[in-house]
């Protein structure tokens, strides 16, 4: 029973966490709670990956969870990128309160939401059975519609709506995807002994139907990859992340759209050792590398600053798509590298972002200057995350994007100029948008609260380490998860 521990607590305390907050949310007290509940989850998170490195992979609860390489460290980045956003949220929800745009019961549904939604993530990435993994990705749905739609404004209303009838359909197809796994497995085993176990499937891939795979794993691509917003399913990421609060976009660029994609990642797996053949790995660098270029071009015509850094999130889930789809060591090495990066920069810079909306008084880019004379250190995460996300070194998203640009060059060099050409265009857009706003002339006055600014340090140092070095433990451990990507 004490090997449960660490697994028990991991997913038991942000549903606890949910349960007070929905009592206890709108008190003042409910910001620090929010902070301890995550943070707990985070040491959880720590003990249950020293666990997992030491003893190696591990089943719990009846082989119904299942903890290997490939999804310890997410969970781990999930627990800890929730963790930080909780510290920034708390001055920011203070603004927001007496700004009137956070009454008492949208602080309650705030709070209790934000740890409901850290634990639907969890369960996504620790369940064995991918019967639950849809449940998970359903129910985190339900959690950031409500999310989304907590300020109660048109246009909130509208995007949430958009997100839950567009995630809606999609995860409706990876329903229909789930089952086509099922009878696939029926087939083999009999329908006494059929199961949606991940390792169970994993065991006897090689046996099950290749139409049947084939024709699963296209509604289960079509399902969670609008999840992790593939173009041309990737319509309501720009508006959830422009109209729900700051905090939100930042787990729904740093956490939804990674577990999105280890979802998908689980199924290729199985698609793979199914068909013989790489049709899953053609079908991820064709819709990979049409995010990229997609999305890159339609920076140019953004003026909101969130919705900029949306549609930087579609690129470069685009780019770790692309990488997985290209498989092999040095592709899924560099694809697990930039997800962790990706997830590190990308809250970070969400974090300066809301800080520097909320001084602004607006998200409009051109309203929005001279940050470095308000608040120096908002100024200089805002720019040091910018060019961190584009890719200039030593930064790891640098490190990440020579890997997956190089393998590109040797396995499909057809596609490297339509990426180049798309990541010469992201790093123009946004560079040539942020610097006026971080040197720009303003007359803007301070915050009433002072910002939470170490997490956008802590995340930039984090960043900044994995471009010039990998801890042994870590480099390992990404070894051993793109072993077992394959492809």
């Amino acid at each position: 029973m004490i090997e449960l521990e660490p697994l028990l607590f991991v997913l038991g305390i942000p549903l606890a966490g949910g349960g007070v907050l929905a009592l206890w949310g709108h008190r003042d007290s409910a910001m620090a709670l929010n902070v301890g509940f995550s943070f707990a989850t985070f040491l959880a998170a720590l003990v249950l990956t020293g666990q997992v490195i030491a003893d190696g992979p591990r089943f719990v609860w009846q082989r119904e969870f299942f903890i290997d390489a490939l999804n310890v460290f997410l969970v781990t980045l999930t627990a800890f990128v929730a963790f930080t956003t909780a510290i920034f949220s708390r001055p920011y929800m203070r603004v927001e309160r007496d700004h009137g745009k956070m009454t008492p019961p949208r602080l309650r549904l705030y709070h209790s939401m934000y740890q409901l939604f850290s634990f639907t993530m969890l369960l996504g990435l620790m369940t064995n059975n991918i019967g639950i993994l849809w449940v998970a990705m359903e129910a985190a749905t339900l959690t950031t519609v409500l999310l989304v739609s907590v300020y109660r404004t048109a246009a909130s209303l509208e995007a949430a709506w958009k997100y839950f009838i567009l995630c809606g359909v999609g995860i409706a197809q990876a329903l229909f995807g789930t089952v086509l796994l099922y009878m696939a497995a029926e087939r083999v085993i009999g329908a006494e002994e059929a199961t949606l176990l991940w390792t169970d499937l994993d065991a006897i891939k090689t046996q099950l139907n290749p139409n049947i795979v084939t024709i699963a794993f296209a509604f289960l691509f079509i399902g969670y990859g609008t999840k992790v917003g593939l173009v041309p399913l990737h319509n309501w990421l720009p508006d959830a992340h422009a109209e729900g609060p700051t905090p939100v976009s930042a787990v729904l660029s740093g956490l939804l759209l990674n577990v999105a994609l280890y979802a998908i990642l689980r199924c290729k797996v199985l698609t793979d050792g199914a068909l013989g053949m790489p049709l899953a790995g053609r079908m991820m660098i064709g819709f990979g590398l049409l995010s990229v270029v997609v999305a890159s071009f339609l920076l140019m015509r953004q003026r909101d600053v969130k919705r900029m850094f949306a549609y930087s999130s579609i690129e470069h889930m685009g780019l770790m798509t692309f990488a997985f789809g290209l498989g092999g060591p040095v592709a899924n090495f560099a694809g697990l590298l930039h997800m962790t990066v990706h997830s590190l920069i990308k809250s970070a810079i969400f974090f300066t972002v809301g800080h520097a909306a909320q001084k602004a008084g607006t998200q409009v880019m051109d309203d929005i200057r001279g940050l470095i004379r308000i608040s120096p250190t908002i100024a200089w995460g805002m720019m040091l995350g910018s060019l961190a996300i584009l890719g200039m070194p030593p930064f790891g998203v640098f490190a990440s994007e020579f890997l997956i640009i190089t393998t590109a060059m040797r396995e499909q060099p057809w596609a490297t100029p339509l990426l180049l050409v798309a990541l010469g265009v992201a790093f123009a857009s946004i560079f040539s948008r942020v610097q006026p706003m971080v040197f720009g002339d303003t007359s803007l006055g301070r915050l009433a609260h002072p910002p939470a600014l170490v997490p956008v340090f802590v995340h930039l140092a984090l960043g900044l380490m994995l471009g010039l070095y990998i801890p042994p433990w870590l480099d390992a451990w990404y070894r051993e998860a793109a072993r077992m990507i394959g492809g």
